[in-house]
């Protein structure tokens, strides 16, 4: 299916609702450290109730582990910065969507590893700053599951 990943991720109950959407779309969720929260904190568990046991959540150590477990998957970073739409992409079971820390965006480094032409936006106006992190995931997931036939859903 699609593999989530949050870098750095800092406010607990952004990551316990992407937590319950990975749930709910059988995505695979990725935490690269470090956390500015621990995964035990009572603010993240609210947000995600009990759907971590449901669904896997693998947390690593850096952008490098995380890249060598996504394996071959494409490469999809969500920035603000990006020229082109989330909805102007063919999306692939696979596909790796690619989140920033929600003060700062995705670093340097993550955007070098990714290809200009899979760098999305999603549209917003031009007054606006950015979107919440578990808004902005919630969006982009659903329209690459769209594009896949909500496969596995019922």
């Amino acid at each position: 299916m699609l593999n989530i990943v949050l870098i750095e991720p800092e406010i607990p109950p952004n990551t316990g609702n992407i937590i319950r959407l990975c749930a709910n779309t059988g995505f695979t969720l990725h935490l690269v450290e470090p956390l500015a929260f621990t995964l035990d904190d009572k603010r993240m568990r609210r947000a995600g109730l009990d759907y971590h046991e449901w669904q896997p959540l693998r947390v690593h150590a850096d952008w490098a582990s995380c890249r060598k477990a996504l394996g071959a998957g494409r490469l999809l970073a969500f920035s603000t910065h990006a020229g082109r739409h989330h909805t102007e992409i063919d999306y692939q079971s696979g596909d790796c969507l690619l989140f920033g820390a929600e003060t700062r965006g995705l670093n340097q480094q993550v955007l070098a590893a990714v290809a200009p032409e899979h760098r999305l936006r999603i549209p917003m106006r031009p007054d606006s700053r950015s979107m919440n992190l578990a808004n902005a995931v919630a969006v982009a997931s659903y329209e690459a599951w769209r594009q896949l036939g909500f496969a596995g859903a019922r």
